[in-house]
């Protein structure tokens, strides 16, 4: 019996023991995934706020049914909204739009021989480049691609 009972009493030492170290253990990894997940949830509105910078001159090329057309662009960026100006075929007028990530949108009205015409633009960003479709009022849609100068 008393044998028995230095081996329960062992076990019980050695029991304590080990809970007390799996507390400690627990307690710093519970602190070090608390870390690091305040961590990753303070950077993630960061990641995803980053946008492409799209300020600049630009030349354009559209393959429409009448043929190719190489408008120009500047644009001016403020966060994600975009305005500028478009220079083409029909003369300048103003463009607004937004840039939210590499995602590219901007629509321009000109004056086509006395019609009014919303071109709307919708494409993506990469690096000096972009490319997408520009659709002309009801009138179809062409591939547009595009250049930083």
């Amino acid at each position: 019996m008393a044998h028995e009972r230095f081996n329960n009493q062992a076990s019980a030492g050695w029991t304590t023991y080990v809970t007390f170290f799996l507390r400690i253990t627990m307690k710093r990894l519970r602190k070090h995934i608390i870390t690091t997940v305040a961590f990753l949830l303070a950077a993630a509105p960061t990641v995803g706020a980053q946008t492409t910078n799209v300020s600049g001159n630009w030349k354009l090329t559209l393959e429409t049914p009448n043929g190719t057309a190489n408008p120009s662009l500047v644009l001016k960026q403020d966060g994600e909204k975009l305005t500028g100006t478009y220079k083409g075929r029909f003369g300048e007028s103003p463009l607004e739009g937004a840039v939210k990530g590499k995602e590219i949108k901007f629509t321009v009205k000109v004056n086509a021989q006395g019609q009014e015409i919303q071109l709307e633009y919708a494409g993506a960003v990469e690096g000096d480049t972009m490319k997408g479709k520009v659709k002309f009022g009801d009138m179809g849609e062409a591939d547009f691609s595009g250049k930083k100068e």
